[in-house]
């Protein structure tokens, strides 16, 4: 069996996790008055009661959940898959620092990667093309500095964090909010088997457990607990990503936060959190510097950037966009060029990936 913990311990501890309305409270409640699962359960209801109460201790007693312990015991027989407890030595000493650390954790693929030096970053599910870019190459940047990189593999930042990740070394943590065994959401399929192969996905629900909006901020305490600091890319004022922010402080960890367009939604987010203490960047260095890292080796240019000496158009375009969207118009009267030619070099700026359309005929610069 590919966890360290044994069989029949581990199918103990399974049936402590699966008990319907038992929750994780519940649970180290019971572990630490009687120690290990397998007592709990040879204490009599009366011992039980006076620890959890009635209906809790009945449950306890009473339930029936042989089948999705042996539906565990299964997946976690399968190479590259881990149930990992509490009392397992594989578990990460990072989430046994937080208030409420899962009882178990399921876990595909490498394991050792939540024991490293993990750099969380988070944000909006519907970012700007300029929020995308900062995260994956923040991402990119702290991976090739030595970090792992956590995020919730929810679209928009998530995604992006996970893939700057991947393209460096490939050190990345998704934490999910459903069974190990779904995707959610299925659109990340591909970028969930990459994870899988390179880095690790972790959960902390029973298998087969759905997409409940419940379990997302449960979710969150995970993102934020494994990290020594938390980045918060983009995130409107109502976001879940500021209730990781949130949690990190309270757990102690650095939180960090980009700035942008005082007219994007998106921004609003970021410049609450910074307004309350957390630390502005601009670069993945200000991060490097402020967790007292190495530096990161420098990264290679950019696939597109201009060779030196090399004639590029853009690089007079590019300063008159600013860094807000801009329509066409608005960009032939900052250039005076004429519309067609001003066409040309922002479909080529766009193909380089230094400029993005957006509805209604707007542009951006991500460069």
């Amino acid at each position: 069996m590919s966890q360290t913990t044994a069989p029949e311990t581990l199918a103990d501890w399974l049936r402590l996790t699966l008990v319907p309305g038992i929750g994780g409270g519940t649970q180290r409640k019971l572990l630490a008055a009687f120690g290990l699962p397998d007592t709990v359960f040879s204490a009599g209801y009366g011992s039980l009661r006076a620890i959890v109460g009635d209906k809790a201790a009945r449950r306890l007693l009473d339930a029936d959940n042989g089948a999705a312990i042996a539906a565990a015991m299964a997946w976690a027989r399968e190479p590259g898959r881990r149930i990992v407890t509490l009392a397992d030595p594989a578990y990460p000493r990072a989430l046994l620092e937080i208030p409420d650390p899962p009882t178990l954790l399921y876990i595909l693929g490498r394991v050792e990667l939540l024991d490293r030096p993990t750099l969380s970053i988070v944000g909006s599910r519907n970012p700007t093309p300029q929020g995308v870019s900062n995260a994956e190459q923040f991402a990119r940047a702290l991976s090739e500095a030595g970090w792992v990189i956590a995020s919730g593999m929810a679209l928009g930042i998530d995604a992006a964090a996970h893939r700057g990740a991947l393209a460096a070394r490939g050190d990345t943590i998704a934490f999910v909010g459903t069974g190990i065994d779904r995707v959610y959401p299925a659109r990340n399929r591909d970028l969930a088997h990459e994870i899988h192969a390179k880095g690790a996905i972790v959960s902390e629900f029973p298998l087969g457990t759905p997409a409940v909006a419940a379990n997302f901020p449960r979710r969150n305490r995970l993102i934020s607990g494994i990290a020594r600091g938390v980045l918060v890319v983009e995130a409107a004022v109502e976001s879940g990503s500021l209730i990781t922010a949130r949690l990190a402080g309270e757990q102690g960890r650095e939180v960090f936060a980009i700035p942008g367009s005082i007219h994007a939604p998106q921004s609003r987010g970021c410049h609450r959190l910074i307004k309350e203490g957390a630390k502005l960047v601009e670069t993945a260095q200000d991060i490097l510097d402020e967790l007292r890292w190495a530096a990161p080796a420098p990264a290679a240019p950019p696939e597109g950037t201009p060779e030196p000496g090399k004639a590029d158009e853009g690089a007079e375009i590019l300063p008159l966009m600013g860094y807000d969207p801009c329509g066409l118009d608005e960009l032939v009267s900052r250039s005076g060029l004429a519309a067609d030619a001003l066409s040309v070099i922002l479909l080529r700026l766009e193909l380089e990936g230094r400029v993005a359309s957006l509805p209604g005929g707007r542009y951006q610069r991500l460069e």
